[in-house]
């Protein structure tokens, strides 16, 4: 779309009763805003979309602005959005560089920027931003040298009074890690999150909710069956039972992993839970094979004729080029009638392993198929196959056992099956 605006249009420019929108095309445009003198401001403004969110970035005001800088602006958020980095974010971090290297924020953000390149890319933005959402609002201008325990705790309290307890507990983890960091470099003299261990609760353990008793699980299988929503949905649902793979691996998997003829899905080592150092040492790689029961042969098969020709087994609703939001399955689950306490996507995986080992399956067979990881990492290297013949036996008896529940096969002679 070329652009729209010109000088004389912006000059010329005239108030009306509400702010209104002059567009100049690829998200920028100049907010109009009348003033008490009849008068008017010009601001601009830039429209964006990141991680599926749409944001809004200022560019100041016109004429301090020109049009020539402004659209300069928009094409260097636009460079940053298409590389993978929140114009907004960055600017963030650049006004707490600005404000002084010894503000706590602009401490995090080093240390963040230094620590955070062999982590997961999920967990390092969950982590920059809680430090967002729960500190920075409240000590991130603070020196770091002056920051005091109870100054700390009180950012920290917010997170508890909300309930949260696991979030402030890994919130105050990572303060402390700052804080060392400020130590480490001469920034602080101490790190005063030592004088907090122990002032917040521990979290009683939660499991994720899942459903274990045959009989209810039978129900929830015919749920899945008579699911009304969508058709790719629906078929997320029946192999998750089937998989019991992490509800990740699952809404990302990709036709060109799976092969019909071997009846395998192999996994690569991107997309399996595993440190950020281990991905990038063995990129490409394959880290875990799923044997594919004739029940999921079918489901896939049909499942292909809709969505083959894409990336994805189950993408997303606005775009093809996405897998499905992981809040999809879980709202799934929620429209069937199954609340948070009763049964979540996560919990499929320990279905599968309550009801195997009651069955008396090896446990080695099933932590091998949850991908459990081997704390040998050498060996791990070269496992992702192991016990693949027990395992598609065991794979294939599960898949017949669930039949029998759901009430579309006789009974199955499970112990016989595996062993």
């Amino acid at each position: 779309m070329p652009p729209s605006l010109t000088d004389a249009a912006i000059r010329t420019a005239k108030p009306k009763e509400k702010p209104h929108k002059l567009s100049d095309g690829s998200g920028l445009f100049l907010l109009v805003t009348p003033s008490k003198n009849g008068g008017c401001s010009k601001w601009w403004r830039f429209k964006y979309r990141f991680e599926g969110k749409e944001k809004l970035l200022s560019f100041g005001t016109y004429p301090e602005i020109s049009l020539l800088s402004a659209r300069e602006k928009r094409d260097t958020a636009r460079k940053q959005v298409a590389e993978g980095i929140d114009p907004s974010q960055e600017r963030r971090a650049a006004k707490a560089t600005e404000s002084g290297s010894g503000t706590f924020e602009a401490v995090a953000r080093e240390w963040h920027g230094k620590f955070s390149l062999g982590w997961a890319e999920s967990h390092s933005t969950r982590l920059l931003r809680r430090l967002e959402l729960y500190i920075f609002p409240w000590i991130g201008a603070r020196p770091v040298e002056k920051i005091e325990a109870h100054e700390l705790l009180s950012a920290i309290q917010r997170i508890e009074a909300k309930g949260n307890l696991e979030t402030a507990r890994r919130v105050l983890q990572v303060c402390g890690q700052v804080l060392r960091y400020a130590v480490q470099t001469q920034r602080a003299a101490r790190n005063c999150a030592a004088d907090l261990v122990g002032a917040i609760p521990t979290p009683a353990q939660k499991h994720m909710a899942s459903i274990t008793d045959p009989i209810k699980v039978g129900h929830l299988l015919r749920a899945i069956q008579e699911y009304p929503g969508s058709f790719v949905t629906r078929c997320a649902l029946q192999l998750a039972p089937l998989f019991f793979l992490r509800p990740g691996e699952l809404r990302k998997a990709e036709w060109s992993e799976l092969n019909f003829d071997r009846a395998e899905w192999r996994i690569p080592i991107e997309r399996m839970k595993r440190s950020q150092k281990e991905k990038d040492s063995r990129q490409g790689e394959v880290a875990h094979v799923v044997p594919l029961s004739r029940q999921a042969l079918i489901i896939l098969r049909d499942l292909y004729q809709l969505t083959g020709n894409g990336r994805y087994l189950f993408p997303g609703l606005r775009s093809k080029d996405r897998p499905m939001c992981d809040a999809t399955l879980t709202n799934a689950l929620r429209r069937m009638g199954y609340t948070g306490e009763e049964m979540t996507v996560h919990g499929f995986r320990h279905m599968a392993s309550t009801l195997l080992h009651e069955h008396g399956v090896p446990s080695i067979l099933i932590e091998k198929q949850l991908s459990h990881s081997d704390r040998n990492r050498i060996r791990a290297v070269y496992n992702y196959a192991e016990y693949l013949p027990e395992r598609k036996i065991m794979m294939q008896t599960w898949a017949d056992y669930l039949d029998e529940l759901q009430g579309v096969a006789k009974e199955t002679p499970f112990e016989t099956a595996v062993r």
